[in-house]
């Protein structure tokens, strides 16, 4: 099963929206990816979605981190990185990823996507996630 790493504006915008984000959410759901996700990556989703502007009440926000966490493997990063140099929140993204050991790194945030690679680590859009996703499924049947 492919492991994953999804930025905070990819939980956003699949709770939000449809389009891409919304069908790597659906995967997570569906238990088709692994996901990992950390303490400082919940906290940080926690704030956004508690913003004004997304209209959610605290018990809003407290069932949809509840439903994230039912999908996730939560991991506690043994390390920081400071791979992000223009937005360091961004490094616990990394720190996460390089804990769990995974594939991929899904986000929308171009501090993330202009790195491409980081060790073994494919940063990705949702887009060509979803691609690879399932050519990997198309090759492997």
């Amino acid at each position: 099963m492919i492991k994953v790493v999804l930025d905070t504006n990819i939980y956003i915008s699949g709770i939000l929206f449809a389009g891409k984000p919304r069908e790597v959410l659906d995967l997570a759901i569906k238990g088709k990816i692994h996901v990992f996700i950390s303490p400082d990556i919940l906290s940080e989703l926690r704030d956004v979605l508690s913003r004004k502007k997304f209209g959610f009440s605290p018990e809003r926000v407290d069932i949809i981190i509840r439903e994230i966490e039912s999908i996730t493997t939560m991991v506690n990063p043994a390390k920081k990185y400071s791979i992000v140099s223009h937005d360091s929140d961004d490094n616990i993204i990394i720190d996460c990823a390089m804990e769990s050991r995974v594939e991929y790194i899904i986000t929308g945030d171009n501090d993330l996507l202009c790195l491409n690679k980081y060790k073994s680590i494919t940063i990705i859009n949702p887009a060509l996630f979803i691609e690879e996703y399932l050519d990997r499924r198309l090759t492997s049947e």
